[in-house]
């Protein structure tokens, strides 16, 4: 299991093969651009404990190259923090960004394809895993055996479900009004096809916090955080937009008609007035939304 999503599939005229090494760079500067909400969010986790417990030891299950890792360790000065991922160019690049920010000897990495590693990874106080256990087949027993890991007091928590980011107006002026809407259906029918596709694959009811509960963990619940970049982005969030589409375009097939592959064509040409490195009414609405319970009473 990698930072985001799991192994590849194929499915019809949709292409869910996806090589995670490939894509460091842009993990990366996703997470560089939702910065603000990470610290939150570690910020927020770190309430969950109560006043006496000790962080001693965190898991970043799917940690791609790091930056929630960093995060952590950041966030918990006097945690050992393990980045876990299956692809190793990934945990290089983790380890080379706690190096660039002084986080060396305070961040290790675990190469560990999941969920058959999970007995490996010994136990830890807070563990956590964004957009990964949706790509493991059983995402309750996932939920299980990362529960599992916890030490007395410690706290689980999964970054999932959530709503689709918003980047253009209703009307771009190409093409049919609404096109955002419909490249979301595009994307949640490839995440429908990719999840059938997983290796014992079963379907579950996603409320999240019922699942965290049935994994034998108490006062299961949730919070979203909201990244809010207004008009006109700067060049690292269109460069991170320019990217999203350009992977959409190639996972769409022939989920999209003539015309708003036309349209699409538009927003991904660089010279292009209209295109997302260029038009001024680009911006970036996303949330996170996480999901955290806590094993024993606090």
């Amino acid at each position: 299991m990698t930072a985001h999503h799991g192994a590849g599939h194929r499915h019809g005229h949709q292409h869910t093969d996806i090589d995670w090494e490939v894509m460091a760079a842009q993990l990366e500067t996703n997470g560089e651009i939702q910065l603000p909400v990470l610290r939150r969010v570690a910020d927020r986790l770190r309430q969950l404990f109560a006043p006496e417990k000790e962080v001693r030891r965190i898991l970043d299950v799917g940690s791609g190259p790091g930056v929630m890792t960093c995060v952590f360790a950041e966030a918990f000065p006097a945690a050992e923090v393990v980045a876990v991922d299956g692809a190793p160019g990934l945990l290089d690049a983790a380890l080379a960004r706690a190096g660039r920010l002084g986080l060396d000897g305070r961040v290790t990495v675990r190469h560990a394809e999941l969920p058959a590693a999970l007995d490996d990874l010994g136990t830890a106080d807070l563990v956590w895993s964004s957009k990964a256990v949706h790509h493991l087949g059983d995402q309750q027993a996932a939920l299980n055996g990362l529960a599992g890991l916890l030490r007395p007091g410690g706290v689980l928590a999964v970054a999932e479900g959530g709503l689709p980011s918003r980047y253009l107006p209703r009307d771009i002026g190409i093409g049919r009004p609404g096109i955002q809407a419909r490249f979301d259906a595009v994307l949640e029918d490839w995440f429908t096809v990719m999840r059938a596709d997983l290796p014992g694959s079963v379907g579950v009811v996603e409320d999240w916090p019922a699942m965290l509960g049935r994994a034998g963990l108490s006062g299961t619940g949730g919070f979203t955080l909201l990244l809010d970049l207004p008009a006109p982005l700067d060049p690292a969030a269109r460069a991170f937009l320019y990217t999203h589409l350009t992977r959409l375009r190639d996972t769409a097939g022939e989920a999209l008609d003539v015309e708003d592959h036309a349209t699409l064509d538009v927003l991904l040409d660089p010279g292009a007035a209209e295109g997302i490195l260029r038009r001024p009414d680009a911006f970036l609405l996303s949330a996170t939304t996480v999901y955290a319970g806590v094993h024993g009473v606090r």
